[in-house]
């Protein structure tokens, strides 16, 4: 069981939790939430030991073992699925026990070895390997590719794969689906539900918390609190929590008002004199409740679009894909024959690759349709986030500057404080109005982005992913706001709840098609697990006949194409060099402020002066705003070349 009594932590100068106490047992299924900055990710490094206690008692029980994924991108020409397997710390340390018995030639190390192999699975170890890869939205071809050949966010999936391949008995997972697909969001919500051993997870996806958790700690003002049941639970809980707490508030003002009336109007009175003087010792000792302090949510408004063309659009035996730089076509989707009606919330369903953001980047006029015919209704407007939403802002300007960039281009004489008044009311207040776009978390620059759509007045909204960085209380802005819209949606999201909530019809990409879907969520979570078993076979029967059949075309054509694919691959490698070399220097420099920070907290645990303790707070600040200023420029650096890779 792990235990926490009286504990208070620290980051600098800040109290991240003061004097707080929690249980969690052997096999719970725990989320961890509380706004940005509450300290969930503090709290997971005291768990894994990153961070001590500053006062109080922690316990984890010494022979747990421990996994989590690793938030360094690994840059190694290891092929996936050995990088996987390597997870697994025990099969390794097993592994090298054997060789190191098989050197020094000792018989019974060498069986007692193979024993302890055959106990930890080593037999079917690589198949588990794959089958999280695979799971995960990797196709079996690419089972052997180093992983220094994948972008960045299926890189990190790898991470995720390795950290789910280790033996836990304590798992901690930090936004696991920022990365994900609906479909390996699905696939990873059935692997935890049978995960045996005590999960903790921190997550903005409302679903997914429901999913998988059985109990909620909520860390606000410093206090840890525990709740029974999943997130939704956990919201009605606390939602009647306030709501006694603002009444037992109200209450105790009303009585504490009665008695320092009397106080005030008897204390000078002699006759009244010990009345009045029992009532101040009333007071001072009435335990004061404290009252609710819930800041205001954020909430916005799409703003009436200017008309509504009906129909939107119409796809008529339409070709979506892509063309290379030589000029040749890919084409993902054929023969689309659709039609987009004003007012229409539109749900775009598919497996991973199926082509969902090629559709949208089509109809976004992005790409151009490699045949058939895409006719748009008079006066329609577009509304486009794509998933690289933030590669259109600039990262030295301000808000306010991308507002008045925004109005020349549209051609709109704005006046630069009905710009200001705007922004505020997606929370750019004061000075954030001016400060850089770089030093915005990534949440606030989303909500920049959302912010220039919206002012733009679109009557169709085409949405890719718009929630990755988006906490809850924006999530559920963003639903109210597109349920109030008067023209049409267009929605990509691995966020379910976002999905029902505005949706109610859903088109379906697969196959090479674009159709409905007649059925809800659940039915289509169902279709998604059927279909990705489906793939994985289908793959893995042509790798395998690929295998046995020997080649008969001739040896020319095969040199030819292994020619043109090299050629292929160098391309792709030139275009991809600087922005490796970029991600090399962001590596280098988070490495960097890593151990500055972690000497400036083991400074900090000892004795200092008040001016070196402040000073010491001051450096660690500045050494977490750019933490955070790299990781989301890593970010987007990573997107562009995974879309590179595409």
């Amino acid at each position: 069981m792990i235990t926490l009594r009286n504990v208070t932590l620290r980051r600098g100068s800040k109290v991240l939790l003061d004097g707080v106490g929690a249980s969690i047992n052997p096999g719970e299924k725990i989320g961890l939430v509380g706004r940005n900055g509450a300290g969930k990710s503090s709290l997971f490094a005291l768990l894994n030991g990153t961070l001590h206690e500053d006062g109080g008692d922690f316990f984890m029980p010494p022979q747990w073992r421990m996994a989590q994924v690793a938030q360094n991108m690994p840059e190694t020409a290891q092929p996936a699925t050995d990088f996987v397997l390597d997870g697994d710390t025990r099969l390794s340390q097993l592994r090298e026990q054997l060789q190191n018995a098989e050197q020094a030639g000792d018989g019974m190390a060498i069986a007692q070895a193979h024993a302890d192999l055959a106990d930890a699975g080593a037999h079917d170890a690589p198949a588990r390997a794959q089958a999280l890869i695979l799971g995960l939205g990797f196709q079996v071809a690419e089972l052997g590719n180093p992983v220094n050949s994948f972008s960045g966010g299926w890189r990190m999936r790898l991470q995720l794969a390795r950290a789910l391949m280790c033996p836990s008995d304590l798992l901690l997972l930090d936004e696991p689906t920022n990365h994900l697909d609906l479909d390996a969001l699905v696939w990873l919500e059935a692997w935890l539900k049978r995960y045996e051993g005590t999960l903790i997870v921190i997550s903005h996806d409302r679903e997914f918390l429901d999913a998988v958790t059985q109990a909620t700690l909520h860390i606000d003002n410093a206090q840890l609190t525990r709740y029974g049941g999943n997130y939704s639970q956990f919201e009605e809980l606390r939602a009647q929590q306030i709501v006694l707490q603002q009444s037992a508030f109200e209450r105790q003002q009303a009585k504490i008002a009665h008695l320092q009336k009397f106080i005030d109007r008897f204390k000078a009175k002699a006759t009244k004199a010990r009345q009045a003087q029992s009532r101040v010792k009333a007071l001072e000792r009435m335990e004061k409740i404290a009252p609710v302090l819930a800041s205001a949510d954020f909430t916005f408004e799409f703003q009436e679009p200017a008309n509504l063309p009906n129909p939107m659009l119409a796809l008529t035996d339409a070709v979506f894909g892509y063309r290379a730089d030589d000029g040749s076509e890919k084409a993902i989707l054929r023969d689309v024959n659709r039609t987009v009606l004003a007012g229409q919330r539109i749900g775009i369903l598919g497996a991973n690759g199926q082509g969902k953001s090629t559709l949208v980047k089509t109809i976004a006029r992005t790409l151009a349709p490699l045949g058939g015919k895409v006719t748009e209704g008079k006066g329609l407007a577009i509304g486009y986030f794509a998933q690289q939403e933030l590669d259109v802002l600039r990262e030295g300007e301000h808000p306010l500057a991308h507002m008045l960039r925004l109005a020349r281009e549209c051609g709109v004489d704005a006046r630069e404080q009905d710009l200001r008044n705007f922004l505020g009311s997606f929370n750019f207040s004061g000075d954030m109005v001016s400060q850089s776009v770089g030093s915005m978390s990534g949440g606030e620059k989303a909500r920049l982005v959302l912010a220039m759509i919206v002012w733009q007045r679109p009557n169709l909204l085409l949405l890719d992913e718009p929630t990755n960085h988006l906490d809850l209380a924006t999530r559920e802005a963003l639903a109210m706001a597109l349920n109030e819209f008067e023209g049409t949606v267009m929605l990509v999201s691995h966020d379910r709840a976002l999905l029902r909530a505005v949706c109610d019809e859903f088109w379906l990409v697969g196959r090479s098609q674009v159709g409905p879907f007649d059925g809800d969520l659940d039915d289509y979570q169902r279709y998604l697990l059927d279909e990705s078993k489906r793939l994985r076979e289908q793959a893995r029967t042509a790798t395998e006949a690929a295998a046995a059949t020997p080649a008969t075309h001739p040896v020319l054509d095969a040199r030819e194409q292994r020619r043109l694919e090299a050629q292929a691959r160098q391309q792709m490698a030139e275009r991809a060099r600087p922005l490796k070399r970029e991600l090399e220097s962001i590596d280098q420099r988070l490495e960097l402020l890593a151990q500055e920070k972690a000497q400036l907290e083991e400074r900090l645990m000892q004795p200092l002066p008040p001016a070196d303790i402040a000073e010491c707070g001051r450096r660690l600040k500045t050494c977490s705003e750019e933490v955070e200023r790299l990781e989301e420029k890593w970010l987007d650096v990573s997107a562009a070349l995974e879309d590179l890779a595409r």
